[in-house]
């Protein structure tokens, strides 16, 4: 079972990741910033359609700042969504500003609605956590998803992932007698690898969506993070594999129900070579993220160590000793993608 028993520390953005950011055009400037939105002078909680509490609080603003922050977040979606090509922002409404108190990182997420078929979109402000940021690049790297987010100064804006919430999944959707088990099965073995591989930690249901995508003759799933707080930050390898949490465990008892040790190593190969592939293609912005991620602080000693014997045990290799920190630890690992292709054993 893995717990995370305490609260994550923020860390700064670094020279080294500030200069990879301006390098690869995740920095542009912004019309309004993280602290911008801290000035609401109101809030109210936030209900979903069954009339749940989200956790969630709509916030409210001074009436003299709302044109300007309205006029704003329309400024940074249309940035985010068409290049900065303001004419979208026409038929554009902001429609709520909404606040997650609890979350590390305290985010705002936007809903921004089209006047012309009140068709809707998210996207959130976050006050910019290196973890985060080194998180978003390797699932834009290394998965098969693309990421779409830019930084400036200490904001962070990042595009809302579409899915449906993994807890919400589990409750409505398992059940289903149009649920296709064996896919979805397949898929945590395949999202569980990834985690592990590039050291992504937290992944309990809450902090990932199942993205369905209607085949010819059945339905895909896929896995998808959603929070990179936990990007290589916690000293026990538990914690980087989504098996060990106890909330995605109605995900895991259908893959002990369908699926053969053999046809769990055949998947953990798919996604390892599948990782590697990208690793290939991908080989030179790598690069550049380790280096920055090597030379920068994301943890604290005492996790390093631990993670770093952990990984050794597990690999056998001997040379996860030598790391000095998350990112030599995080290419030891994207290392052992070719070194050792074919370990396989159950974790």
């Amino acid at each position: 079972m893995a717990i995370i028993s305490k609260k994550k520390e923020i860390f700064p953005i670094s020279k080294t990741l500030r200069s990879y950011i301006k390098k690869y055009d995740r920095e542009i400037n912004l019309p309004i910033y993280y602290g911008d939105l801290l000035r609401y002078d109101n809030s109210i909680p936030l209900y979903d359609k069954a009339g749940n509490d989200t956790l969630w609080e709509t916030v409210f603003f001074p009436q003299g700042d709302m044109v300007h922050i309205n006029a704003s977040l329309k400024k940074v979606y249309a940035i985010m969504k068409s290049d900065g090509d303001l004419s979208v922002m026409d038929h554009l409404i902001i429609d709520r500003v909404d606040l997650c108190a609890y979350g590390n990182t305290q985010p705002f997420r936007i809903r921004v609605v089209n006047q012309i078929n009140d068709n809707f979109d998210y996207f959130y402000i976050k006050n910019a956590d290196a973890s985060r940021i080194y998180g978003l690049e390797l699932e834009h790297l290394l998965s098969p998803n693309k990421i779409s987010y830019v930084v400036n100064r200490e904001t962070l804006i990042e595009e809302h992932i579409i899915g449906i919430p993994a807890e919400l999944f589990i409750k409505k959707y398992l059940g289903s007698a149009n649920l296709n088990e064996i896919r979805l099965a397949k898929e945590f073995v395949k999202f569980n690898e990834r985690c592990f591989v590039r050291l992504l930690g937290d992944m309990h249901s809450s902090n990932f969506v199942i993205d369905i995508t209607p085949d010819f003759e059945d339905v895909e799933y896929r896995l998808r993070a959603i929070d990179f707080d936990q990007q290589s930050y916690e000293g026990r390898r538990a914690i980087y594999l989504p098996q060990y949490y106890t909330q995605n465990n109605p995900i895991i008892k259908i893959g002990l129900k369908h699926m053969t040790p053999e046809t769990v190593r055949q998947y953990q190969r798919e996604e390892r070579s599948n990782i590697a592939n990208r690793l290939k293609v991908e080989r030179k912005r790598v690069d550049d993220l380790l280096s920055a991620m090597k030379k920068d602080t994301i943890s604290n000693l005492n996790n390093i160590r631990k993670l770093r014997k952990e990984l050794s045990l597990f690999y056998e290799e001997k040379d996860f000793i030598s790391c000095e920190n998350m990112g030599e630890l995080v290419e030891m690992s994207l290392e052992m993608l070719t070194r050792k292709p074919n370990l396989y054993k159950d974790y």
